[in-house]
């Protein structure tokens, strides 16, 4: 199963420590890594169908002082599609003049739904079927930019659809929020003040926040499997649809 990695922040933050931890599982995940990070409605987004332990591109990432307050991180394990740059999560597609940036985790079986022009998939993936079909559906539920609240009621019910297919565990952002589905397997930490020393769940690397970060801010982390071993991690409960904004749960 593939490893995702979400983050939602108050202020633009670097998410260099998180992401060292999620490549430390390439090991077994090794079928291709991609990050995409926002900059107000900029997006940066690396792919690479190699894996993030051998990658030239992740040695990069590792350094680059990526700092925002919306990121979504994937890493591969293939179960549908050829180990391809066309196949490398996240997925990118623009919709009401935004970009919007998805990742799955799972396997949809016989998900093959009709889509029009406007979102069509370039490789041959479920999850990109899936994200595609999202947006269609989005975009026919709503004319113009909905508000947050609105995109959650419209995700609430496309959710068990997708769900039918088979695992469907998720991310999805906008720039203004980031929305998580879990089906099986997902979990969040909300980071906030009076912060401490942490400490990487898969490798001997730790970090003083309180050095790194003021009293106001605050952030989401999401992720497949926690990745730090000292902090309290939350599970997604079977089928459940968060959205994050500012740092914090919202709705």
């Amino acid at each position: 199963m593939c490893q995702l990695l979400g983050m939602n922040c108050n202020v633009p933050t670097d998410v260099m420590f998180s992401f060292t931890g999620l490549a430390t599982r390439a090991e077994e995940h090794k079928d291709g890594f991609g990050i995409a990070f926002f900059e107000g409605r900029g997006l940066r987004h690396f792919v690479d169908h190699h894996s993030a332990r051998v990658s030239p591109l992740a040695g990069f990432i590792k350094h680059y002082p990526i700092k925002s307050d919306n990121v979504i991180a994937h890493i591969r394990k293939a179960t549908q599609g050829q180990v391809m740059l066309e196949n490398t999560h996240p997925f990118v597609r623009e919709l009401w003049g935004r970009y919007w940036v998805f990742a799955h985790n799972g396997n949809l079986k016989d998900f093959h739904p009709p889509l029009h022009a406007a979102f069509r998939p370039v490789g041959d993936t479920d999850s990109e079927r899936a994200f595609c079909w999202l947006m269609q559906e989005l975009a026919k539920a709503h004319c113009s930019v909905p508000s947050v609240e609105e995109l959650c009621l419209t995700l609430a019910e496309l959710m068990p659809r997708l769900n039918a297919y088979g695992t469907f565990n998720m991310l999805l952002s906008n720039g203004q929020a980031l929305w998580a589905h879990g089906s099986t397997k997902l979990h969040y930490l909300l980071r906030q003040h009076p912060f401490g020393r942490v400490h990487l769940q898969d490798e001997d690397l730790s970090v003083d926040l309180s050095r790194h970060a003021s009293p106001l801010d605050r952030a989401a982390i999401i992720a497949t499997e926690p990745l730090t071993r000292d902090e309290p991690w939350v599970a997604f409960q079977p089928g459940e649809l968060k959205v994050f904004v500012g740092g914090a749960l919202a709705g």
